[in-house]
């Protein structure tokens, strides 16, 4: 993992991902989260460097300038996960589209913990056992001591087949179909599901811990029931997740919580502008929905990478 992370620390790329999240001056923990969790992908065409002069993120474009003076713009198409120069839309980067994206769910999991979960966290209890969920580890091992990794899925032959792929990978991983004192034996519970009723009680969820939810990226998704908002400090990668979620739609209108009590969102954690945990004993809740700027800044790493 060392060596991963090391070949895809360089911070470029990753001032790249978080000016479209609109700026932050902490590049450096992001290029780390990234770097442990991207693999490489196929590139053509001509390589392309420059300095970052602004971002649209309305049309997911770049736009550098070359040493040369010449100003280049880089496009992503969230389909094909394809970097391009818009002036010739030649293609400059071919990723692995499902690899990107999923591996870009897990770094920024994993980068909203760095303001949200408890810096002592150790156990980490990932629910799911599919692709994302196989990224969660790694990526969380990078922002916090995580010593002790507990998979739960439906099927529990999956949570076992996760363990053992984490345990031969060095991770001290175990499965459990205790579901309940799972969760309440975690510093860190993160869920990546498909699920449509909620998977995760608030009343399981221990003073202190700090809570990742990755599934319910449409209204009729839920993996938290309503308790696990209630009491908590609330953050959302964007904006769009308070629209999109089936885990915040219903809470909200009941009045579990509103939406003005939302504390932040990932970029306004990351420019500082929105405070992190601000206790030991404070419950925390991240619900992200994804972003193609996050697939963009993944996918210009990977290239600048080649």
């Amino acid at each position: 993992m060392t060596t991963i992370m090391h070949r895809f620390a360089r911070t470029t790329a990753v001032a790249v991902a978080l000016t479209a999240l609109g700026g932050c001056s902490q590049a450096g923990s992001l290029g780390n989260v990234l770097g442990s969790v991207l693999g490489g992908g196929q590139t053509a065409g001509s390589q392309v460097s420059g300095t970052i002069q602004n971002v649209d993120t309305r049309n997911q474009q770049i736009n550098l300038r070359q040493s040369n003076g010449q100003g280049v713009s880089l496009v992503f198409d969230q389909q094909t996960k394809v970097v391009y120069q818009n002036q010739s839309y030649g293609i400059t980067s071919l990723e692995y589209g499902d690899q990107v994206t999923a591996r870009r769910t897990a770094a920024a999991s994993a980068l909203a913990a760095s303001f949200l979960a408890r810096a002592d966290a150790r156990r980490l209890l990932v629910v799911g056992a599919g692709r994302v969920a196989r990224l969660l580890p790694a990526a969380y091992r990078v922002v916090r001591p995580i010593e002790q990794v507990t998979v739960w899925a439906r099927r529990p032959q999956e949570a076992e087949a996760l363990a053992h792929a984490l345990a031969d990978g060095g991770v001290a991983a175990a499965a459990s179909t205790d579901l309940a004192g799972a969760v309440a034996a975690a510093d860190v519970v993160s869920v990546a599901t498909l699920a449509t009723e909620p998977v995760i009680e608030g009343r399981w969820l221990r003073p202190g811990s700090h809570l990742d939810l990755i599934g319910s990226f449409t209204p009729a998704m839920r993996e938290a029931d309503d308790a696990c908002f209630a009491g908590a400090a609330v953050y959302v990668d964007t904006e769009e997740a308070l629209q999109k979620s089936g885990d915040l739609l219903g809470p909200l209108r009941r009045g579990v919580f509103i939406t003005a009590g939302v504390r932040g969102t990932l970029a306004t954690l990351a420019r500082g502008e929105a405070q992190g945990r601000r206790d030991e004993t404070e419950r925390t809740v991240f619900k992200s929905v994804g972003t193609a700027l996050e697939d963009l800044a993944a996918a210009i790493l990977v290239h600048e990478q080649g």
